[in-house]
């Protein structure tokens, strides 16, 4: 059958979390469909999503908390009108979302056309478009097991979730990151920064680099460079990398928030970790992420609420604290924490949901 009748939209925006799913399995079925991307303007979108995807974008503004909440989520409700004038255009068979509020307008313009649709749900505890419209897609692939109690009135497939392509093939340190002996961690909050987690860390920075630590710090790119300089060669700040793969593959601890992405990456590179969650997500869906890791002894969680530069400090130096292990010394936590993480195991999840979508094809 020709490519050309085989139209696929990929309904995916925003943030890391529902775009760099959404770009790895679009990777692996370009070949058999006719491409197309739905996403927002003044968003990542335009960063991330190649040309050849066919990128279109609605005007809709994040919902924020305030007396307007009603209207603006009646604003992306109504938004269907326009999806539904696009699926009909671009001739569009099935469709493909990641989540996110881009979702709900796109599954309901999906429905009234009889156009089929897969979502995927990278957190454990399923966000809002999934719980309340996940039953209206034929298939609710889900990033974790447990995912599945929630979900009763849908039709599950457990696929895991997809990451970028770097993630399964091995890359050396980046040519930037500092050198030397001292441990290297890796500090970041996800595609957008996290402003609590670099605050943390300036409190604490002075000390870490006294004691040795090799730095990398990415802030977001919504974040601005600390008013203090740090003169030293063992800490590199950036807004944004492209080489996060390389960097979770080399180092020994990640700092970070706990998205769905950002646990699954730790998953395949088997790097422990401090997570600090993001308090104020959706059903505090980035606690129970990290519950995932910690409950194994991979991770340690943090309260943002609760933490001070003290306890961030001495819980690195517990993690770091050397001992004589057959005379020879060792970083004994940490080598328990990365023996924990080595027994989860990864899956090749864009090859499930590839052959989920492709199933679609027969009836074509």
């Amino acid at each position: 059958m020709s490519k050309e009748i085989n139209n696929l939209l990929i309904a995916a925006s925003g943030t890391g979390g529902h775009i760099f799913p959404a770009l790895a399995v679009s990777k692996k079925v370009e070949k058999d469909w006719n491409m197309y991307w739905l996403g927002v303007e003044k968003r990542l979108d335009s960063k991330f999503v190649p040309r050849k995807y066919n990128l279109l974008t609605l005007k809709l503004e994040t919902p924020k908390k305030s007396i307007f909440i009603f209207f603006q989520y009646l604003k992306i409700l109504f938004s269907t009108f326009n999806i539904i004038k696009i699926l009909k255009e671009k001739k569009i068979n099935l469709v493909f979302t990641t989540g996110g509020y881009i979702s709900a307008p796109t599954i309901l313009a999906a429905k009234l056309l009889r156009i089929p649709v897969i979502i995927h749900e990278s957190n454990l505890i399923p966000g809002t478009v999934t719980k309340y419209f996940g039953f209206l897609c034929k298939f609710v692939l889900i990033g974790f097991k447990d995912t599945n109690s929630y979900l009763k009135n849908c039709k599950t497939i457990f696929t895991g979730t997809p990451l970028r392509a770097e993630f399964y093939e091995t890359n050396p340190l980046p040519a930037w990151v500092p050198r030397g002996k001292g441990p290297l961690l890796v500090v970041m909050g996800g595609s957008q920064g996290a402003k609590r987690i670099n605050e943390i860390f300036y409190e604490a920075l002075d000390v870490l680099v006294k004691q040795n630590f090799r730095i990398v710090h990415i802030i977001g790119e919504h974040n601005l460079d600390h008013p203090i300089k740090i003169k030293s060669t063992n800490y590199v700040q950036k807004k944004f990398t492209n080489q996060i793969a390389a960097l979770m593959q080399n180092c020994d601890l990640v700092i970070s928030r706990s998205g769905a992405g950002t646990i699954n990456e730790l998953i395949q590179t088997k790097k422990p970790s401090i997570l600090i969650p993001y308090p104020n997500s959706k059903n505090n869906h980035q606690e129970k992420n990290a519950i995932i890791l910690s409950s194994i002894g991979g991770a340690i969680l943090i309260n943002q609420d609760k933490i001070s530069k003290v306890f961030f400090e001495e819980t690195l130096k517990s993690i770091f604290k050397v001992k004589l292990k057959q005379g020879k010394p060792k970083y004994e936590i940490l080598d328990l924490m990365k023996g924990n993480m080595k027994n989860l195991n990864s899956l090749k999840s864009a090859n499930h949901i590839k052959n989920v979508i492709n199933y679609f094809l027969k009836e074509l």
